[in-house]
């Protein structure tokens, strides 16, 4: 098994690190750049000359990794949910990546358009996995076990749709969420390990190869950009990962980062609409490290670490 999660790693990693290049030069030739928001701060704007939706790359790669790994990987129910969230929600990123950058404005698919796609394909997770498996929640630490029932369906709500969108939020600077995202999987692969699931090790671990030739060319200065393509995946990877291998609870604690900064964005929306006032001086709340003097590396490195502490206590209390 050891082997098997090496060799995706590295297949993965090197797949990428090849074809990133002339896959960015590709999107420069067809004008596939970065639509930066009006509302972006200021030294934001000069990126929209960056190409987007590198996440095509990081996504492909690794599902077809698994499958050369382990042929009959799909065949796995668990798998195929897995690989099925990571594709779903990489196609409704792609779609609002590829109108963004037709249009050349930054509206991509209405926000009502884009929740719907989220929530249907929610819906058939839900169906799905509630087929072949019990609805219950383990309860970390005070090792209890809450059955939820039908109950399951709210959570997985929360699960698939949040943590699409919270990564979403959080791919706001360069390797931001790619970095925080490869963190995250971490304690998931050891899950998997722990469990003796092969399939979902081989997928995590050329999930990671592949993210790691990703980040090569994302972090500072990006020659390219995941776009709704990639962020959108990840979270919906994420949210599978947790729920197959019944570590929902311990989700929240891995994903610490993202939870905080979409906790943020609504609060900041909420207090707005209702009070007219902000609490935050801006959302998604790092760039309001960067409005306090931190240069762009600074806050990527420190939502890094902040990210493996909350990965670390995710992985104690799930353990422990």
């Amino acid at each position: 098994m050891i082997f098997m999660m090496l060799g995706a790693f590295l297949v993965s990693a090197a797949i990428v690190l090849v074809l990133m290049p002339r896959y960015i030069n590709f999107l420069k030739k067809i004008s596939f750049n970065q639509t930066v928001s009006e509302y972006s701060l200021e030294e934001y704007q000069q990126k929209a000359k960056t190409p987007t939706m590198g996440g095509v790359l990081f996504v492909i790669v690794p599902v077809l990794v698994t499958f050369i790994f382990m042929p009959k990987a799909v065949l796995d129910l668990d798998v195929a949910i897995i690989l099925l969230a990571f594709i779903g929600y990489g196609a409704i990123g792609f779609l609002d990546d590829y109108i963004i950058v037709i249009k050349q404005d930054n509206q991509g698919l209405l926000p009502r358009h884009k929740f719907f796609l989220q929530v249907v394909l929610a819906v058939i997770f839900f169906i799905i996995y509630q087929s072949h498996t019990s609805l219950d929640v383990m309860i970390p630490v005070f090792k209890t076990v809450l059955p939820l029932g039908g109950l399951y369906g709210i959570l997985i709500f929360f699960m698939f749709v949040g943590g699409s969108n919270a990564v979403n939020l959080t791919d706001g600077m360069d390797g931001l969420a790619a970095g925080c995202s490869v963190i995250a999987f971490i304690p998931f692969l050891l899950f998997a390990l722990q469990d003796r699931n092969i399939p979902i090790v081989v997928f995590i671990a050329s999930l990671l190869g592949a993210l790691i030739g990703y980040l090569r060319y994302n972090i500072h200065p990006a020659r390219i950009f995941m776009g709704d393509t990639g962020s959108l995946a990840l979270g919906g990877a994420l949210a599978a990962v947790a729920m197959v291998l019944k570590q929902e609870v311990a989700l929240l604690f891995i994903g610490g980062v993202f939870v905080w900064e979409t906790l943020c964005v609504i609060i900041q929306i909420g207090s707005v609409k209702l009070r007219g006032k902000r609490v935050f001086r801006y959302t998604p709340i790092h760039y309001s490290f960067v409005l306090s003097g931190m240069k762009e590396t600074q806050v990527v490195k420190s939502f890094w670490i902040l990210s493996a502490i909350c990965a670390f206590v995710g992985f104690i209390v799930a353990v422990f």
